[in-house]
């Protein structure tokens, strides 16, 4: 099934293009490089996948909800537009947020592999070139399970939404090598285990819940590569240098905080959009959220040294400054075992069935 056809908007074009300003980069000293980012690369060869096998894919998503999300989990649950749904509009409402929410996953995934290859070409450490090409095959197996749920099991796509695609084109079109780190590793990989961290604890869907468990574990690792190569990194650059970084993160910060609105759905609910946004920005929900957004986020950038005044009045500015004291090596690990305990529990479910 060609993608067009299940787009619930109009997709004007099927390719995205701009100029990525890639410097390639060879080194032709093939021992010296950090240790860690070389045991980070032994960790990436071990804990390789296979979608097909690892998932079951049999499973399907429950017809009047798809990925068994409680309707607490909605952004407008208990406004009065809530209330006045009748239980067929409340359907397709959960499985168009559900939609758009595996899309955006899908899309941003694609970026994060194009992201990583451009890493394999830019950065300067050869340990780090081995470490970013077994993530390359990451991003694309974590395409390959997103486009999977997308084509056979909802059977319904949006498009990338403008906010993903701009936090993407800032990212990626970035000459200096450590700027494509800091954007997709840090930033754009901490949005994301955000949300991915909303489905894997609590969905009831046990398919949607694996899939992001184990996509989780791999981007445990992407983030650590990305804390440990800029911490070495930035120590080195000039106050000046530091001060762009540390700009391009509060724009960031701030962004990723208020455009990420499902707008889209919201769009075709035939509800007005700007009351339902409105509602959904101050939901409980939505503060959950941002809240394991920032609990990603900023142990992070205090760890790699994006830590000045700027960065911190900002923090400041949205009441997140407390995260800082989060270990994130805690939470990062903690990733990889949940991931674990999936693999336990469908094997002792197959044992069972095999009974």
């Amino acid at each position: 099934m060609t993608s067009t056809k299940i787009y619930e908007l109009p997709v004007d074009i099927t390719e995205w293009k701009f100029d990525g300003k890639t410097e390639m980069h060879f080194t032709w000293e093939y021992e010296d490089g950090s240790a860690e980012l070389l045991n980070l690369y032994e960790k990436g060869k071990q804990q390789q996948w296979n979608a097909t096998d690892r998932l079951d894919w049999t499973q399907e998503l429950q017809e009047d909800n798809p990925m068994g999300m409680s309707d607490e989990s909605i952004p407008i649950y208990g406004s009065p537009f809530w209330d006045k749904m009748t239980e067929k509009e409340k359907v397709w409402l959960r499985w168009n947020l559900a939609s758009h929410t595996i899309c955006q996953f899908m899309h941003g995934e694609q970026g994060a592999l194009i992201a990583t290859a451009k890493i394999v070409n830019t950065v300067p450490d050869m340990n780090a070139k081995f470490y970013a090409a077994t993530q390359v095959m990451d991003e694309a197996r974590h395409v390959e399970v997103y486009k999977r749920l997308i084509h056979e099991k909802f059977k319904m796509a949006y498009p990338i939404t403008e906010s993903l695609k701009n936090l993407l084109e800032q990212t990626l079109t970035d000459s200096r090598w450590d700027m494509t780190y800091l954007g997709m590793q840090v930033l754009i990989e901490g949005l994301a285990l955000a949300a991915f961290q909303r489905i894997r604890d609590q969905a009831k869907n046990n398919l949607s819940a694996a899939v992001n468990a184990y996509v989780m574990q791999d981007e445990a690792r992407h983030v650590t590569f990305g804390r440990l190569a800029l911490r070495d990194y930035y120590p080195q650059l000039s106050d000046h240098e530091r001060a762009q970084r540390e700009e391009f993160c509060v724009e960031a910060l701030y962004f990723m905080r208020d455009r990420f609105n499902q707008a889209e759905v919201w769009m075709r609910s035939g509800l007005p959009v700007d009351k339902l946004m409105e509602y959904a920005f101050n939901s409980g929900v939505m503060q959950a959220f941002r809240t394991r957004l920032f609990t990603r986020i900023v142990p992070i950038l205090k760890d790699i040294g994006l830590f000045g005044p700027k960065v911190q009045k900002a923090l400041i500015d949205m009441g997140v400054m407390e995260y800082a004291k989060i270990d994130a090596s805690a939470i990062l690990a903690n990733d990889g075992k949940v991931a674990d305990d999936f693999d336990k529990k469908r094997f002792v479910t197959d044992a069972i069935a095999a009974q």
